[in-house]
């Protein structure tokens, strides 16, 4: 071989060392990027500050997010939505889903020993080696407090075998809970095609997973110690609302490219309890100013009311006008007696304009054929604010109606005559 063709593979060789280094280099920076903007800090007083100042002048929200959502908890309702079921991916709020299926899988005593898949992840992390040792409850603390994308395979792989075992335990769970436009693909919420949410699943994830006593213990922590091969290691949430907004008592910081920072927070004031979800937010001062505004919203326009007394006492009204109306033809009975089918939920929030609108409007049948089977749908009832469905409630029959049969006519006969015989 010619010097000059040697010396020419020598560059090239050099070159493409060179090339793989900055390569590397450029990775390794990207996750550890995305690692300081999951934790990057901000003034929340200035913030809260701005956002007063900028909302004053104007009644409506204005979120500069590309998604948003206000979810009310006592009735599942959505009061307030910016491309909220809109399929997105989500970044570290995935991790709700990962602690809710932990939790209804996996003892917290459990020890997990951390392999290299695990150790080698990017992005946030907890700072997990190979073969260190740790609790399934500390991994869980980790998961949400540091948002440890370690700590999440480590607990897909102690409960589900693999991470493509875990995920198709998340999947089966979303199916469960009715989250019909989710599908998950990696417990830590890297962007991955075919792993997505909407802001509205997202929130009904976190109002699922607050109702664990042990998540909503976790996720209003704000700082705590946990234990890797017996060391402390102390801990703090990346979430900077907490203990800095009024009522603020969870959930989860998320941030990727394909995401954008994501916030999903939980907020109770009296008995107005609210999750509001931030996707596409461009910079962690926009994702807290978007988030401050949404709660802000929330409390300056709804309040909660009774709707279930609302709804039972213009139901009675309804039913002491037509009830008398609804004829049984040839039943031993002419009439019925009928009953409601019971709401979903008790408590709702409402705009404070809009409490004089619930309205009902009830569907009926007047004329029935005996026999009428007990629980036979009598009517329907549309429960409506402000010309929106808010539920729809079956009526009815109470009791089961026998068609008259030869005897009963014949009774029927006896006692007129005995009363004509009276006359």
């Amino acid at each position: 071989m010619k010097k000059s063709t040697i010396f020419i593979h020598r560059v090239l060789g050099i070159f493409l060392i060179i090339l793989l280094t900055v390569s590397c280099n450029v990775k390794v920076i990207a996750i550890n990027q995305e690692e300081n903007l999951e934790d990057e800090q901000v003034d929340i007083d200035e913030i809260q500050k701005e956002v007063l100042k900028t909302s004053a002048d104007t009644e409506e929200i204005e979120v500069d997010s590309r998604i948003a959502l206000i979810y009310d908890r006592a009735s599942g309702r959505i009061l307030y939505q910016k491309n909220g079921e809109k399929q997105t991916p989500m970044a570290s709020t995935t991790k709700i889903m990962t602690a809710i299926v932990v939790l209804e899988n996996a003892n917290l005593t459990d020890v997990v020993t951390i392999d290299a898949k695990a150790a080698g992840i990017g992005g946030s992390r907890l700072g997990l080696k190979k073969n260190d040792k740790i609790t399934v409850n500390d991994l869980l603390y980790g998961l949400m407090l540091r948002s440890g994308n370690d700590a999440a395979i480590a607990l897909a792989t102690h409960v589900g075998g693999s991470v493509d075992g875990f995920a198709e335990m998340m999947n089966k769970k979303a199916e469960e809970m009715g989250l019909n436009n989710s599908h998950f693909v990696v417990p830590h919420g890297l962007d991955n095609e075919g792993h997505y949410t909407t802001a509205y699943e997202l929130a009904k994830m976190a109002d699922y997973a607050l109702n664990i006593d042990k998540f909503k213990q976790i996720v209003g922590t704000k700082s705590t110690t946990i234990y890797i091969n017996g060391y402390a290691k102390a801990i703090n949430n990346t979430n900077q609302l907490l203990g800095s907004i009024a009522g603020v008592y969870g959930v989860k910081t998320g941030f990727t490219n394909g995401a954008g920072r994501c916030l999903v927070s939980s907020c109770k004031r009296d008995n107005l309890d609210i999750i509001t979800v931030i996707i596409g937010a461009d910079t962690t001062k926009q994702r807290t100013a978007d988030t401050i505004k949404l709660i802000n919203y929330a409390y300056e326009n709804y309040e909660i009311i009774n709707i279930k007394e609302i709804v039972e006492e213009k139901y009675n009204e309804w039913k002491a006008i037509n009830q008398g109306r609804i004829y049984v033809n040839k039943g031993v009975e002419n009439q019925v007696e009928l009953y409601l089918e019971e709401l979903n939920f008790e408590t709702m929030a409402i705009k404070k304009e809009e409490i004089d609108k619930i309205e009902i409007e009830v569907n009926s049948i007047f004329y029935l054929e005996a026999p009428v089977e007990k629980d036979r749908i009598i009517a329907s009832m549309k429960v409506k604010l402000n010309e929106e469905i808010i539920d729809v409630l079956d009526i009815y029959n109470k009791t089961e109606i026998r068609k008259k049969e030869m005897q009963d006519y014949l009774i029927e006969f006896i006692e007129c005559i005995n009363k004509v015989k009276i006359l």
